[in-house]
């Protein structure tokens, strides 16, 4: 890989060490080394933060981050002055030059392009996800337009990677809404955009997502299987390392590898526990202890482990915004489930009864994780419980509420 020497200058020039720079934008000392080896490039939300403290614009950023080997030396005295002849070769170069510059798309719209995907991908754990998919479509149809648009090479690899970040946005929305088709098409494209834009996280994204996408269809071989490529793929200590591993774990726990989910679980609690939290803010595509707690509380819970109670308690006590269930966060709802899980494998009956009835009611479990509520109706009606009819119904209203959700047009 090649260094970014330059970066480093730009952040020693305004007095930032690597730790203080990795200090002001919540990351690891180990992720600024990594930039500026070349190893990684910084996530598109993390771009105006990085040209806003290194006190340079987003082009000029954009400058410092190809790698130093491909930056071409400037020409000595006497090349290409008034006094040398014009030739044809001359001008070919030029005009090659001027054509390499030239660009219909610019920084500006790129950064937009950035930013609505980071913001689409911090609403995603509390909004409906058709309201999503179609402010999906629209950039993604934007994306597709300037394709066809005169730009630089770094400009062009800068749009086939917010492409894939929508397409990849899009395929999770479609698995949520039980989709299957429309999801296939849009991993398919999200994966291809990283391949040309040579973009292994983008690419681990894609297996990962999928791996969730077979888990809740059964296919619990499949799933692990796509969770550790994702991993071989994944840049080391990124997101979707951590996410994948998480994955691992839930695939193991419904295969019955208990050894195997319990060391999952230790790996992605011993990475995810030097991870800073981002301050009110969920991303769905950076990975934060948060998740750690929510997907350990789903996998014990899988397992059978009464450990579960306590995570997901944890989950629902700091993620809970009020006693409103309708405005919980999704993860919030999920936790529920495994509360009622947990409590029903020690005979907790009324207290599981009530957090399934919570989570069922509050309307936030998508399509996709319908099956996982009826896990805890049919747990309920196997022990001929009072409260089974109820529960019933309730989750026949969300099933009809979750199809409403599905129809229309997928792509």
């Amino acid at each position: 890989m090649a260094k970014r020497e330059r970066f480093a200058a730009q952040r020693k020039a305004c007095g930032y060490s690597q730790e203080r720079l990795a200090d002001l934008l919540k990351v690891d000392r180990s992720t600024i080394q990594r930039w500026e080896r070349g190893e990684v490039d910084p996530q598109p939300w993390q771009r105006p933060k990085i040209a806003k403290i290194l006190r340079i614009t987003s082009k000029e950023l954009d400058a410092l981050l190809i790698p130093d080997a491909y930056i071409a030396p400037a020409p000595p005295d006497g090349w290409l002055s008034p006094a040398a002849p014009a030739t044809d070769d001359e001008f070919e170069a030029l005009e090659l030059a001027r054509r390499v510059a030239a660009s219909d798309v610019g920084s500006v719209t790129l950064d937009r392009l950035e930013n609505a995907f980071d913001e689409l991908a911090m609403k995603y754990p509390a909004s409906p996800p058709q309201d999503l998919l179609e402010r999906v479509r629209k950039h993604s149809a934007y994306v597709a337009h300037l394709m066809d648009a005169r730009m630089t090479l770094g400009e062009q690899r800068r749009l086939y990677i917010v492409g894939g970040w929508f397409q990849l946005l899009g395929a999770t929305l479609h698995i949520d809404l039980n989709q299957e088709h429309a999801a296939t098409a849009r991993l398919q494209t999200a994966a291809s955009l990283a391949q040309h834009a040579e973009h292994p996280e983008i690419q681990a994204w894609c297996y990962e997502t999928d791996a969730w996408r077979v888990l809740t269809d059964g296919e619990y071989g499949r799933a692990l299987e796509l969770s550790r490529t994702a991993q071989q793929l994944a840049p080391s200590g990124s997101s979707v390392a951590i996410q994948a591993t998480a994955q691992e774990g839930r695939a193991r726990a419904r295969l019955g590898d208990i050894k195997e989910t319990y060391s999952a679980i230790e790996r992605v609690q011993g990475v995810s526990a030097s991870l800073t939290p981002r301050k009110g803010v969920e991303h769905h595509y950076q990975y934060d202890p948060g998740k750690s707690l929510a997907y350990t509380a789903t996998t014990l819970a899988w397992v059978g482990d009464p450990a579960a109670e306590s995570y997901a308690r944890e989950v629902i006590s700091k993620l809970s915004p009020s006693t409103d269930i309708h405005k919980w966060p999704r993860r919030v709802a999920s936790a529920n489930i495994d509360l009622a899980l947990a409590l029903l494998g020690v005979d907790r009956l009324d207290e599981a009864c009530d957090a399934a009835q919570r989570a069922i009611l509050s309307g936030r479990i998508v399509p996709s994780n319908h099956w996982r509520a009826l896990e805890v109706v049919k747990a309920v009606e196997t022990r001929q419980l009072p409260e089974a009819s109820d529960l019933r119904e309730a989750y026949q209203g969300l099933k009809a509420l979750g199809s409403k959700e599905c129809s229309g047009n997928p792509l």
